[in-house]
């Protein structure tokens, strides 16, 4: 039985095709005495392995056996039977990882969006409970400046002067802030702050056309919008929150 390359199982009524070797990855376990017929407990019908435990639980455990990683769905909650099943079939190394529940389980992931509109101007300030998320985020937005005479400032380029880049301000690792639109400056002459976002190549100097070129983006980024609020009535800042699970990178044996 050992030298068979395709093995069939039937667990819980869940058929399954895979090599000998991928059985083999553990010699000491359950899976891989079967093939040397020294277990008893699984029988042989019509060619097929027949094993009386849970099939979708085993499926996990296929897949932990193919890549040597346990990866998991985000929706998973059964982790103390599947570390019954693992011990089951004396997967010792993969009932441990499993034993570690709060490494496998996927984190909920915060971010808030502050808006405030003030005449020609909209400032934004983003905060992420995950860092490298701010981080991605900075390196998507980028900030223009250009001066713009007062008869023109709405015209994205009617300045004969380029569009400079502004560094984006990083009070810390978990937040961001910036701002677009118009200030004056001196006689009939305007800054002008445009934003950009990849992959939109737009350049938008409007804030409220700015604030829903990044609520598109972090929606198509996973996150969903949870809550709107006011956070201060005379200011009229408000605060768009969202949040989404992020997925724990796959424990490797």
């Amino acid at each position: 039985m050992s030298n068979r390359e395709v093995v069939v199982l039937s667990v819980g009524g869940m058929r399954f095709v895979t090599r000998a070797s991928t059985l083999q990855q553990f010699p000491e376990s359950r899976l891989a005495r079967m093939l040397n017929d020294e277990d008893r407990e699984f029988k042989q019908v019509n060619g097929e392995f027949f094993v009386d435990r849970d099939g979708n639980l085993f499926s996990y455990i296929m897949d932990f056996l193919r890549t040597l990683q346990v990866s998991l769905p985000t929706d998973f909650s059964d982790y103390q039977r599947l570390q019954r099943e693992a011990e089951f079939y004396e997967l010792y190394s993969l009932a441990d990882l499993l034993s570690q529940e709060h490494l496998l389980k996927p984190k909920l992931e915060i971010l808030e969006v502050r808006f405030f509109l003030q005449e020609g101007q909209a400032f934004f300030r983003i905060f992420g409970s995950c860092s490298s998320t701010v981080e991605a985020l900075a390196e998507q937005i980028t900030v223009f400046t250009g001066q713009q005479s007062g008869q023109s400032w709405n015209s994205p380029f009617s300045s004969q002067k380029p569009l400079i880049p502004l560094p984006l301000e990083r009070p810390s690792h978990h937040d961001v802030v910036f701002q677009c639109g118009t200030d004056y400056s001196a006689g009939d002459q305007f800054v002008a702050r445009y934003v950009s976002i990849k992959p939109d190549n737009r350049k938008l100097i409007n804030g409220t056309n700015v604030l829903g070129l990044l609520v598109d983006s972090l929606l198509k980024d996973g996150f969903r919008l949870i809550s709107t609020r006011t956070v201060s009535s005379e200011e009229k800042v408000e605060c768009y929150s969202f949040e989404r699970m992020r997925r724990p990178a796959g424990l490797t044996i």
